[in-house]
C-alpha cells in the first residue's frame, strides 16, 4: 500500500469520466505533501515509471490531463476499458450535461451502398501517380 493509495480509492469511487482536482486537494486526500518534483509538469505525465503517484492513478483507471502548473490543478480522465468489465470498478455514469453524441450522429447510416466487385482501396484514378513528360 502506497502513501498515495487514498487518491486511487477516491478516483475509483468517482462516477464521471472527468475528475478535476487541485494539487492541494490531492494533498488533503492523501494526507501527504506533494514533493518538490510535483512542481514540474513532467512529474504529472502518464509514464508509470515516473512516480508512485502516477502508478496509483493509472491503476485506478485514469490518465492525467490539462495540467495547469500556474494554478496548481489538473484533470483525471477515466480510461475506457477494452476488455471484459471489471466488477471491482462500476461503470462511469454520464454527467447530466454530457451527451453521448451529436443529434445528427448516424443520420446517413445505411444510406450508402457499395456495388459488388468495387474495391474501395483501389485509386479512383489509376494514372494519378504517373509522371507525364
Amino acid at each position: 500500500m502506497s502513501k498515495y493509495s487514498p487518491l486511487g480509492d477516491f478516483l475509483r469511487k468517482q462516477r464521471t469520466k472527468l475528475v478535476p482536482l487541485t494539487f492541494s486537494e490531492i494533498e488533503r486526500l492523501t494526507g501527504v505533501k506533494l514533493p518538490r518534483s510535483a512542481q514540474r509538469r513532467e512529474w504529472w505525465s502518464n509514464n508509470p515509471d515516473n512516480s508512485v503517484l502516477t502508478k496509483v492513478w493509472i491503476e485506478a483507471g485514469f490518465r492525467s490531463e490539462q495540467v495547469d502548473m500556474r494554478h496548481g490543478k489538473l484533470t483525471f480522465r477515466r480510461v475506457e476499458e477494452t476488455g471484459p468489465p471489471n466488477p471491482a470498478r462500476p461503470p462511469a455514469k454520464r454527467a447530466a450535461t454530457e451527451k453521448p453524441f451529436h443529434p445528427l450522429f448516424g443520420l446517413m447510416k445505411g444510406l450508402t451502398q457499395v456495388a459488388p466487385g468495387v474495391d474501395l482501396t483501389a485509386p479512383a484514378d489509376p494514372d494519378w501517380g504517373k509522371v507525364y513528360d
